[in-house]
């Protein structure tokens, strides 16, 4: 018997936790990985904010990539809390887990170990139309509908994502409606400490912001984003500010699904739908840039993405595909009369390039020696099918490449463009929640 609930036996299920009834609670989980088999490697090993830079040619794995467990519960009609475990892989992957330059939740023995991703407690309707959440929560980002619509987290993540932009920081939220009936207009706003999972290092705040529109009986979705944090602000002996260094970004996204109907809403997991996001990162004095002549100058730099994508189905609720294509440029300032070097500030948003070194034994990698090269542009490339064999079961044969390309005059032969190229079987399940919606 549980205590202090009104004497009431816990009821856990999804369907009672949905509406809201009190002492109520749903269990949930999934787990996605994949077989893979990487069938070229970049000669720099390039693409740090990526899963498979560093793994050597001709590798071949079984891994998890993410392990979900969470608990939602209803404390009253009013008041409800959600609780979130997860385990996800590290990268960048030549990293040992010890390594400061590695990010992941892999312990010193390289075993996965589960984190607090998600815990706050959400007030309904503080008023009409409008939760505040406060804790650790997930953000205005992307979650609640850019990654959902593109539906295929298992396969990779959004752009925005591939950047590290938070998907969950510890703050206070506001999420509502401006039209609480039909749900049609909305927007999220929050204000955090900027670091995710970790305890903040500075007084410094995230400020993120959102607003939607669902059109044509939400066969359409519109959705501007934008977010600001200071990372710096210099003061000089006499009180006077002296070097603003800051990021902000911009983001859009506009997506059209066939089987959105006006009173059930999108549903990305039937029918077709076509996906555009795009982003511009303004980076405020953060860019160090080397003068052929002498000299170094500080830069504010524009890194900026777009991903396109489509996914349908070959024949309902049994096969889809999907193909996606993204394009990525860390720097617009580059200046190759002037400048012969680039090292940015803000490392998710610059990853190097690097010379490894291997076991001869093993092939494990031993050391990687970067080489400056901050400058390369991505384009990221994946298409698949997902064969459904039961409900909140995935299979997903697919294939991921990563193309990169220099920005630098000095650049030649492989330098200038390589790429990753990896064949995979992804794999995905679930309980607790019906992901076949979309969003998996």
């Amino acid at each position: 018997m549980v205590t202090g609930l009104n004497a009431q036996y816990l009821i856990n299920s999804d369907s009672a936790y949905k509406a809201g009834v009190e002492n109520s609670g749903r269990l949930w989980g999934y787990m996605f990985g994949d077989a893979y088999y990487k069938s070229h490697s970049d000669s720099l090993n390039r693409g740090g904010s990526n899963q498979y830079t560093g793994i050597p040619q001709n590798r071949n794995a079984f891994q998890f990539r993410r392990i979900y467990l969470g608990y939602d519960y209803n404390v009253s009609k009013k008041i409800s809390t959600e609780l979130l475990l997860a385990a996800e892989d590290n990268f960048p992957a030549f990293n040992a887990p010890s390594s400061s330059a590695a990010s992941g939740d892999e312990l010193s023995n390289s075993k996965l170990s589960f984190y607090i991703k998600l815990a706050d407690v959400r007030f309904k309707n503080i008023w009409k139309g409008t939760d505040f959440v406060f804790g650790q929560v997930s953000t205005p980002a992307f979650p609640g509908i850019s990654e959902k619509v593109w539906s295929y987290r298992s396969i990779e993540r959004t752009i925005a994502d591939i950047r590290r932009t938070p998907s969950y920081d510890f703050g206070a939220s506001l999420q509502g409606t401006f039209d609480p009936e039909t749900k049609n207009f909305g927007y999220n706003v929050l204000v955090a400490n900027g670091s995710s999972a970790k305890p903040a290092s500075s007084s410094f705040k995230w400020f993120y912001g959102d607003v939607y529109a669902y059109l044509f009986e939400k066969h359409v979705v519109l959705d501007g984003y934008a977010d600001y944090e200071r990372l710096g602000w210099a003061v000089d002996g006499n009180g006077t500010d002296h070097l603003h260094h800051s990021r902000s970004m911009l983001k859009g996204f506009i997506a059209y699904n066939s089987s959105a109907t006006g009173k059930k809403g999108m549903d990305p997991g039937t029918g077709y739908t076509v996906g555009t996001e795009f982003f511009v990162n303004t980076l405020k004095n953060d860019l160090y840039a080397t003068k052929k002549a002498g000299g170094v100058d500080t830069l504010t730099n524009h890194a900026t993405g777009i991903s396109m994508y489509v996914h349908g189905d070959i024949i309902k609720s049994k096969l889809r595909f999907f193909v996606r294509y993204d394009i990525y440029n860390p720097m617009k300032q580059i200046n190759n009369n002037i400048y012969n070097k680039y090292v940015g500030n803000t490392s998710n948003y610059n990853d190097n390039s690097y010379t490894m070194t291997y076991s001869a034994s093993t092939g494990a990698p031993t050391a990687a020696t970067a080489t400056g090269d901050e400058s390369y542009k991505q384009n990221f490339f994946t298409a698949g099918l997902d064969w459904h064999p039961a409900k909140n079961v995935h299979i997903m044969p697919n294939i991921w490449a990563e193309t990169y390309k220099s920005q630098l005059a000095t650049a030649v032969g492989k330098a200038a463009k390589d790429h990753d190229t990896v064949l995979r079987l992804t794999f995905f399940y679930a309980f607790g929640k019906n992901y076949d919606k979309g969003g998996f």
